[in-house]
């Protein structure tokens, strides 16, 4: 994908959704939510076009992202126990 341009509204999202996922350490689904766009786009936009972009950029926020996904699971029991907390 080397050399091909991307129009100027998608360099700028992906510089903008790779900043916010830094500044915030958000995950994909927050940053998703926060433009408007699919977690397909957060995706392809942090993996592909950001490095073509701002190599640097892309590295940290590729960062936050492996952080996020490693603690995802841990997340999602506390979510499951916060849900059945009233039950008991």
């Amino acid at each position: 994908m080397q050399g091909i341009f991307l129009k100027p509204y998608i360099e700028k999202r992906a510089v903008e959704i790779g900043t916010y996922i830094v500044e915030k350490s958000a995950t994909v689904r927050q940053a998703a939510k926060n433009f408007g766009v699919s977690k397909s786009t957060v995706h392809k936009d942090v993996a592909e076009r950001l490095p073509q972009i701002d190599v640097e950029l892309a590295k940290e926020a590729r960062s936050v992202l492996d952080v996020n996904k490693s603690e995802r699971h841990i997340r999602g029991g506390m979510a499951t126990r916060k849900k059945y907390a009233h039950v008991h």
